[in-house]
């Protein structure tokens, strides 16, 4: 997990620290500090409609963040519309902070078959989920909790890049531990893992990905709204790539987005990749670092930790469906890349 940072052009002058290139499974994170930092990323990409869900893995994220910072439901200090202090999507239903509080409260059961109480987690088992009671998780399970959960859902990692497709349809691109990914509203409709890329281009406005699935070759292109755009996006798909891909820095080369007659870009992801973190982590010997909690306010208000991602375009919201259709939104790997 590497952190980038972002400095506001004027006085005064606030440093924002955020997470770069999320960890493909945070149950293998060592340290405490480093899955409380990585939680109060997931707690924002939450607010910022980055993180789609259904409604019931909503209730449990927003019950795991309740736990995480007010410990155990009291009714003699949570007066009845407590989770309303809480702000944590971007559209936040009563109906919503009903079930957080239920879950909360531990008054919602599901439990078929019943589990025991040493640990929670949630389980996905035949549609149906169970989960064990969250009264007396400390802070740090909660935000383990929350963190598994994350990790399961589609857009976990991913920072949306607006575009359009080849027929014009407005599409959002990302990049995750698997792969490259393209979304239509809520919905994702293609999953390109990083051994089937063999290289991503741009050309002016256009972004393109080549690639195979099924043993067959593709190609797929995407218009961006500016040049800079899209030589931005060219570069983050780049550096994802390698960062994911490659078992070794020193395999990485530098990459090209050009032709001999074409006056292009050269880039080179610098740093160590994703198994090299790992396996220096596991190396490290010392005292587990103190972790100072706080509980960080954001009003509805806030500005996205990357503006230019963003500017002109309609961000992706937590999938919350009607109460006929409270279930998980199945994933599309199936789906065709022609």
């Amino acid at each position: 997990m590497l952190f980038l940072y972002n400095v506001s052009a004027h006085p005064p002058y606030t440093m924002c620290f955020r997470v770069k290139f999320y960890p493909h499974e945070p149950l293998k994170i060592k340290e405490e500090l480093t899955r409380y930092l990585l939680y109060l990323q997931i707690k924002r990409d939450i607010f910022h409609g980055r993180l789609l869900c259904s409604f019931s893995d909503a209730a449990y994220l927003g019950a795991c963040i309740v736990q995480a910072e007010l410990g155990d439901y009291d009714p003699d200090e949570h007066p009845e519309n407590y989770i309303n202090d809480f702000k944590i999507f971007p559209k936040q239903s009563q109906k919503l902070e009903k079930k957080i509080a239920e879950m909360h409260k531990n008054e919602f059961r599901h439990l078929n078959p019943p589990v025991k109480k040493s640990f929670c987690y949630l389980f996905l088992l035949s549609n149906s989920f169970f989960f064990c009671n969250f009264r007396g998780q400390s802070p740090a399970v909660a935000e383990f909790n929350l963190l598994l959960k994350a990790n399961s859902l589609e857009t976990y990692g991913v920072d949306p890049h607006p575009c359009k497709d080849s027929f014009g349809t407005t599409t959002f691109l990302g990049f995750t531990a698997a792969g490259f990914v393209v979304f239509q509203g809520n919905k994702r409709i293609h999953l390109l893992k990083w051994c089937d890329v063999y290289k991503l281009k741009f050309e002016g406005k256009t972004f393109y990905v080549f690639g195979a699935q099924k043993e067959k070759k593709a190609v797929l292109s995407f218009h961006t709204s500016t040049p800079a755009a899209c030589k931005h996006l060219w570069k983050c798909g780049v550096e994802n790539q390698a960062f994911y891909k490659y078992a070794k820095s020193s395999q990485i080369k530098t990459m090209s987005s050009s032709k001999i007659f074409f006056k292009g870009s050269r880039f080179r992801y610098s740093g160590k990749v994703a198994k090299e973190v790992v396996e220096a982590s596991s190396k490290i010997q010392r005292e587990p670092p103190e972790v100072h909690r706080t509980s960080i306010t954001q009003s509805r208000s806030s500005p996205s930790l990357n503006k230019q991602l963003i500017i002109n375009m309609e961000p992706l919201q937590p999938l919350l469906p009607s109460p006929c259709e409270e279930e998980e939104v199945p994933l599309d790997e199936g789906e065709s890349l022609t």
